[in-house]
């Protein structure tokens, strides 16, 4: 049994993904690593939203949160670039986090018209409680890989997501 969450329940238990009906699996669709990806992005994001919901965060939020946890210092540019995401919703992931007294802005040492962003002790408390969570969520989305196919997988998500 997956590690519960937050008040002991896993929000995922007994939940199922929708059958997917057998004419679609036929399609050709199923074959494109592009739609494969996505798919299971989408899979992977809702577990996690899922069991991170008790702790008022979802995947992006965590994100950061976790990269302020993470000792690099980094500024809110260089988390856009790092995760993807529009500088204008790295602003509004940063300010939601800092208005909770989760982490704070400190000046670049490397560029002082940057700022970096930093966690409190509350910030670095959540995110612990956080990360476990989402190795519950992880175990729940790769539960029908062995342990060599998660290693493989993540050497080759890291191969096309880092080169």
């Amino acid at each position: 049994m997956a590690e519960s969450t937050q008040h002991g329940e896993d929000p995922w238990e007994g939940a199922a993904i929708p059958a997917v009906p057998d004419r679609f699996l036929a399609s050709d669709l199923v074959d494109e690593i592009e739609f494969l990806a996505a798919r299971a992005r989408s899979l992977g994001s809702a577990h996690a939203n899922a069991v991170l919901a008790p702790l008022d965060l979802k995947v992006r939020s965590y994100s950061v949160l976790a990269m302020a946890c993470s000792d690099t210092g980094p500024s809110q540019r260089e988390l856009a670039d790092f995760l993807r995401l529009d500088p204008s919703q790295i602003v509004s992931l940063v300010d939601a986090l800092e208005q909770r007294g989760l982490v704070f802005r400190a000046p670049d040492p490397r560029d002082r018209r940057s700022k970096v962003i930093r966690p409190t002790a509350a910030g670095t408390e959540l995110h612990q409680r956080a990360a476990a969570a989402v190795r519950v969520a992880e175990e729940t989305s790769l539960a029908s890989l062995d342990g060599p196919e998660r290693d493989q997988l993540r050497v080759l998500l890291r191969k096309i997501a880092f080169s």
